[in-house]
């Protein structure tokens, strides 16, 4: 596996971790790398004629630039919009560690690069003793993490990266994601997290999620030339 690869999570459900992960692709993707995708796991999920999809791993599918099997890119997809743990017991599944490792050597293996976007926040369970960030150290890939700028997410983006770093893995930076336009003081709680992650990859202004994929070329850039 000599691709390199980053593993997308968040400070909590919805708070544009695709948005992110799809707008990384298209970036590194015009760079002219050859990038793939992965969801590893997903619930809330459509039925269509060709089984189970979950429109974020389409969304991922949508800006890649390497080809690959839906079931590759999205090994484990569940109907329920509930945590990935509640709908895998509900389905009679063990999500399968040996499973995504094979899954994302496959995909690296054609690959520059490989962005692979977890589900729900940093320590969202897959089991009873698993967990998202499981998935990211098993596959040994540094983080990004994805705050949504607004009341609380300084207490969550902390925590998520003392985490992070207890877990050994490599921050590779963090996406300040303006969710709530009516954020108060959305300044200071911007500098209070560059205080303490760093500047950001990224500064999305309010509504940018709703008006298409933002535009992340000068995050890609500063990842590309990273060692």
């Amino acid at each position: 596996m000599s691709a390199r690869g980053w593993f997308i999570t968040g400070t909590d459900t919805e708070v544009g971790k695709t948005v992110c992960a799809a707008a990384l692709t298209r970036a590194l993707s015009r760079r002219g790398l050859r990038v793939a995708v992965m969801k590893p796991v997903a619930s809330g999920a459509l039925e269509t004629p060709q089984g189970l999809r979950s429109a974020d791993a389409l969304a991922l599918q949508a800006e890649a630039s390497v080809a690959a099997p839906y079931a590759t890119v999205n090994p484990y997809c569940f109907a329920p919009p509930i945590s990935p743990h509640i709908a895998a017991a509900e389905a009679g599944t063990a999500i399968d560690l040996a499973r995504l490792e094979a899954c994302y050597a496959e995909l690296a293996a054609a690959a520059d690069c490989v962005i692979v976007e977890g589900a729900g926040g940093w320590r969202a369970p897959i089991s009873a003793a698993l967990g998202m960030a499981d998935i990211a150290a098993c596959l040994a890939l540094p983080v990004i993490l994805v705050v949504g700028m607004r009341l609380g997410c300084l207490n969550h983006a902390l925590l998520s990266y003392e985490s992070i770093r207890a877990r050994g893995l490599k921050f590779a930076g963090w996406v300040a994601n303006g969710i709530d336009p009516a954020l108060q003081r959305a300044a200071e709680n911007h500098a209070t997290l560059c205080a303490h992650l760093g500047e950001p990859l990224a500064t999305i202004p309010p509504f940018g999620a709703g008006s298409g994929l933002p535009d992340l070329a000068a995050a890609a850039e500063r990842l590309s030339r990273r060692p």
